[in-house]
């Protein structure tokens, strides 16, 4: 077994654990190369205090980046053996990977490599082909294999009543003005690294849509129109609501994601009722599941697209440290 990883491999795994999702697509994430092991930590300097005052959607964005990295180095036959907050005095420091024994990619791992620059979130209108039971049942081993749960709502009655939790929370951070000017601060109009680009924003939400979207400055749509009358639902969760569940979740979540690309699925987030205490609880009473929500998705045939970009890897990379 090698010693450590290298700079040469934590570049190369990084370039595809930046393409994981993040709210507001902030990238809130660092990577270090310390004593061989390739580290995880959050951003401070890209929170989001009025969107995400309790670091949840950081510590889900790090999880997806930190399943990137796991998938990138699988595939160059260096696996790592992974340690969730390996460290308590730097609570910033979401996970250590260091080399497992050397072995050649699974054709799973290669598929899920080979989605990674691939998944991006549609924001567009589904078109309106049911998804098949078996892709369905693949994004639900997706979330297992992360010991995770994807509960599917199935039924006009089961969307209906989500939607419900869904527009309410909406309704309540956007009475908030902090909210709406941070969301503003990460809409992008001109060409940039980071953030959501206006052209990848979606129609604009009106009160009759049956789920809210966030409003990144889309087009308008044409009066008393319905953005998606039938929308396939899934809602993410863990066995528990702790940091360490946050970051199982975030590499539940990227696992669903790529697996959702591979199959040629489309797949939008929503975390309204995630990001609202109340509206969460609503949500885990409703399903009857043991265990916490920790995302809602929107899965379908869509549009194709693009990623939207992200920042340099020299932008998110701290130079080799050792321990004293």
């Amino acid at each position: 077994m090698d010693l450590g990883y290298t700079t040469a491999q934590l570049r190369a795994a990084a370039s595809d654990a930046v393409r994981a999702p993040s709210l507001h697509n902030t990238q809130p994430w660092r990577l270090r190369l310390r004593d061989g092991g390739i580290e995880v930590l959050a951003d401070p300097a890209r929170r989001l205090p009025a969107t995400d005052p309790s670091g949840w959607g950081v510590r889900v964005a790090c999880g997806a980046a930190l399943f990137n990295l796991r998938v990138a180095l699988a595939v160059a036959g260096v696996p790592a053996r992974v340690r969730l907050r390996p460290d308590p005095a730097e609570p910033d420091l979401l996970a250590r990977l260091v080399p497992d024994i050397p072995r050649r990619p699974t054709p799973a791992e290669q598929s899920l490599h080979a989605a990674i620059p691939r998944r991006f979130s549609n924001r567009l209108p589904f078109w309106p082909d049911p998804v098949p039971s078996e892709a369905r049942w693949r994004l639900g081993e997706a979330a297992r294999a992360e010991e995770c749960w994807l509960e599917f709502l199935i039924g006009v009655s089961a969307v209906t009543a989500f939607g419900e939790i869904a527009r309410s929370a909406h309704r309540v951070l956007e009475r908030d003005p902090a909210y709406r000017a941070e969301r503003e601060r990460w809409l992008r109009r001109e060409p940039a690294p980071d953030g959501v680009p206006v052209a990848a924003g979606g129609p604009q939400y009106e009160p009759q849509d049956v789920l809210p979207t966030r409003g990144f400055g889309g087009r308008d749509r044409a009066p008393g129109r319905d953005f998606e009358p039938e929308p396939l639902v899934g809602v993410l969760g863990s066995v528990g609501n702790t940091a360490i569940d946050q970051v199982v979740a975030g590499q539940a979540l990227q696992r669903v994601l790529l697996t959702a690309t591979d199959s040629g699925l489309s797949v939008s987030m929503l975390s309204q009722p995630i990001e609202v205490p109340t509206a969460r609880e609503q949500l885990r009473v409703s399903l009857g599941r043991f265990g916490a929500p920790q995302m809602v998705l929107r899965i379908g045939y869509g549009q194709p697209g693009r990623p939207t970009p992200r920042r340099a890897v020299d932008e998110v990379l701290d130079y080799p440290i050792r321990s004293r």
